[in-house]
């Protein structure tokens, strides 16, 4: 029996070719040979089953990187391993219905146990820095603030990623210039998401398909809504104490979750940078959203794999509490990388919350 091509092997599995390359990518199902002078993949037809399966566990939600190991699996024990995953799915759902029935309350003034520092008007006062680093010849990163919004995106390098990180910001500036009640935060957020994916995939050509990491805060009153993608993260410096409110979505920290990996193997294996989740990246974006409480006296960090990756998380909390103002710390913080040898772009933004 013949190979097929991509385009070929793509119509009998009902998927994309796009969807193909990126299961290649991460190695979930890589093509059964690569023509040596045209590069094109071809696929064996005895693969179209294994092609079905990942696209129905992609269609349940399950991430590319555990969807790897569940097709490594003896049907049975795939079986066990979806079924595991489907109650933890359900588990999770139940935890964010009880959440969302507490935040309704929250933005409803139904609740009594917040303290008098939510109840005060704030505002942010804010600075931001890019730096191309000491190795890259080229600049992948953005960083983005104002009084409502804060945002830092990272390209995947290669052809495109400049522009994809830009484009993505871009896109998500609009929500900066139309208020909106706390209420409408996610919603507003989520559909700012979405349209910067969808621009981002139009930067696509024949060859590349560009992609960018992002993580934004959008900011009404005292009511923050948090979205992330990818490896830039946000952390927070509140009452003397640094806590990281995203997960990298990453390979190496699926392995991590699963138990597969300890931390210290994650910080020195050689496949941490790969992504699992980016926007323009997979079938179609899926971010993480969370709504926090802004406090006053609330100092926090948005920044790129070029800083949190060269500096360790107790350099970053010393550095944060020690900074007088945010633009102090954004100066700080790019210094500390450089003098780590800053292989990478580094992006941050730093924003502190400040009583009106």
């Amino acid at each position: 029996m013949g190979l097929l091509t991509i385009g070929a092997f793509a119509r009998a599995a009902g998927l994309t070719p796009k969807a193909l390359r990126l299961y290649a990518r991460v190695g979930v199902l890589t093509p059964a040979a690569v023509d040596p002078e045209s590069g094109y993949r071809l696929y064996d037809p005895r693969q179209v089953p294994l092609a079905r399966l990942v696209a129905q566990l992609r269609r349940i939600g399950m991430p590319l990187a555990q969807i790897r190991g569940v097709c490594d699996l003896e049907p049975a024990a795939a079986a066990e391993a979806v079924t595991a995953y489907w109650r933890q799915v359900s588990v999770d759902t139940a935890a964010r219905a009880r959440l969302a029935g507490l935040l309704v309350d929250h933005l409803s003034e139904g609740s009594t146990t917040m303290s008098s520092r939510t109840n005060r008007a704030v505002a942010v006062r804010y600075a931001t820095g890019c730096d191309s680093g000491i190795v890259r010849d080229s600049n992948e990163d953005v960083a983005y603030a104002s009084d409502r919004l804060l945002a830092v995106a990272d390209g995947v390098r290669g052809p495109g990623g400049a522009a994809a990180s830009a484009a993505a910001v871009d896109a998500l500036t609009a929500v900066d210039l139309a208020d909106g009640p706390p209420v409408d935060l996610l919603t507003t957020l989520a559909g700012a998401v979405t349209d910067a994916d969808r621009v981002v995939r139009r930067l696509a050509t024949d060859e590349h398909q560009p992609a960018t990491t992002l993580t934004a805060l959008l900011r009404s009153g005292t009511h923050l809504a948090v979205v992330h993608v990818g490896d830039t993260r946000a952390y927070l410096l509140r009452d003397g104490e640094l806590s990281l409110l995203t997960q990298d979505h990453t390979w190496v920290q699926a392995q991590v979750d699963q138990g597969r990996l300890d931390r210290d193997e994650a910080g020195a294996h050689p496949q941490r940078a790969l992504l699992v989740r980016a926007l323009g990246g997979g079938e179609q974006v899926e971010a993480d959203l969370a709504l926090r409480t802004a406090l006053p006296g609330d100092r926090y960090l948005l920044c790129s794999d070029g800083l949190w990756a060269v500096v360790d998380r107790a350099a970053l909390f010393a550095t944060l509490r020690a900074a007088a103002d945010p633009q102090r710390a954004v100066r700080d913080l790019i210094a500390a990388a450089r003098a780590a040898g800053a292989p990478d772009n580094i992006a941050c933004v730093v924003a502190d919350v400040v009583a009106v």
